[in-house]
């Protein structure tokens, strides 16, 4: 039986098999563990930190992401991501360290978090004057690469018929100008996103800058939502904005500030493209026009879907209480578009009745592997574009 209350010979070595007398190891007197004892005692600690930048991922207005290995003990390394924040476009130094000060407090705030689909941030570092965003390196890709036609041109040609017939009818399949997910697939991850953003907003960080880019489909077949550039604590926004028009809420267009419920609105535009398949706005020539389209889309949804989705009232109602031009007119929260009676979380309950529902994460993870074959390192698209 084993005994719970006896200690350990801290100068006995286990060795795994071995049923021989253990092997003496250094003992509490000795100058190795009065060192130990030294450090465990001490309020603070200090040591350098090497990266490698192994390859560069992506880049855009903001700045650069590095893939990079950060070398540890004993010859281990561990991937991570490195984005350095680029000083043009401020009008001097000073205003630059102020924008970047306030980015740092904003992504430490995030890294308390904690939440599955949020981007994992570790550190933020100045680096002779340039700011470095330390996050973790997301094995993936994004949606806007996963539904791009040379992808499922790839996996036409590399699977075989029957695997490419069940991927068109229950994962993705092509809609003319890119793909679009099945609704099973589409709802799983946008609820994973409404989970972010709601964990997101309880903290009163608004993300900003919703889009298929900013949203990264891991080898697990889980979602990440990415890019912080835009983000802000409630009350202090950036010194200059930085979020895509295409994707923004009528409210921000018009010049109001971004909301919670503007990135709901965001990341309703992000399903509607998933579902149908269309570019959002392809042609809109300004903002002036994109808020006129923006101000009618929602009442003719239906027809902007296919045929077998638009039959889905409930999916309909989703959309439209996502994407309302009047703010007042949508879901009051993330929380609420998901659980709510036209919510996320009941249409893939619908979808199960009709067996029409699907092991979204699974068949992601599947299409994952199936897509990283002949890629380095799972080909990686963190953050392709970075502005």
């Amino acid at each position: 039986m084993f005994d719970d209350s006896s200690e350990m010979d801290p100068t006995r070595k286990y060795v795994p098999g071995d049923s021989s007398p253990p092997v003496p190891v250094p003992s509490p007197g000795s100058e190795i563990f009065r060192h130990y004892q030294k450090i465990i005692g001490q309020s603070h600690v200090c040591w350098e930190m090497d990266y490698r930048l192994v390859r560069r991922l992506g880049a855009g207005g903001q700045g650069v992401v590095f893939l990079a290995d950060r070398e540890g003990a004993f010859g281990v390394s561990f991937p991570l991501a490195l984005k350095f924040y680029r000083p043009d476009g401020y009008v001097n130094n000073d205003v630059y360290r102020d924008e970047m000060a306030r980015l740092a407090r904003m992504t430490m705030d995030v890294a308390r978090i904690q939440q599955d689909h949020l981007m994992d941030v570790y550190n933020v570092v100045e680096y002779q004057g340039i700011l470095v965003l330390v996050s973790e390196w997301i094995d993936g890709y994004d949606l806007r690469f996963l539904t791009a036609p040379p992808l499922l041109r790839k996996l036409k040609r590399s699977v075989d018929r029957e695997r490419w017939d069940y991927i068109n009818e229950v994962v993705m399949t092509d809609a003319g100008f890119q793909s679009r997910l099945m609704p099973g697939v589409a709802i799983a991850i946008i609820r994973e996103c409404l989970a972010g953003l709601a964990a997101l907003h309880r903290q009163d960080i608004i993300h900003a800058d919703l889009k298929p880019a900013n949203v990264m489909v891991k080898q697990t077949g889980n979602c990440k939502i990415i890019d912080l550039g835009s983000a802000f604590q409630i009350g202090k926004p950036p010194q200059r904005p930085t979020w895509t028009p295409r994707y923004a809420a009528v409210e921000v267009l018009k010049g109001e500030p971004h909301t919670p419920l503007s990135d709901l609105a965001s990341l309703g535009y992000v399903l509607l493209e998933l579902l149908s398949g269309k570019y959002p706005f392809a042609g809109v020539a300004d903002d002036g026009e994109l808020i006129h389209v923006k101000q009618t889309m929602w009442e003719t949804v239906p027809e902007l879907l296919p045929a077998d989705v638009a039959r889905n009232g409930t999916l309909i109602e989703l959309i439209r209480k996502m994407i309302a031009p009047n703010p007042a007119d949508r879901f009051t929260s993330l929380e609420e578009a998901d659980l709510s009676e036209c919510g996320a979380a009941e249409i893939l309950r619908q979808l199960v009745k009709v067996n029409m529902t699907t092991e979204a994460e699974s068949e992601l993870r599947l299409l994952m592997e199936e897509i990283s074959v002949g890629e380095p390192h799972g080909g990686n698209e963190y953050q392709r574009k970075t502005g």
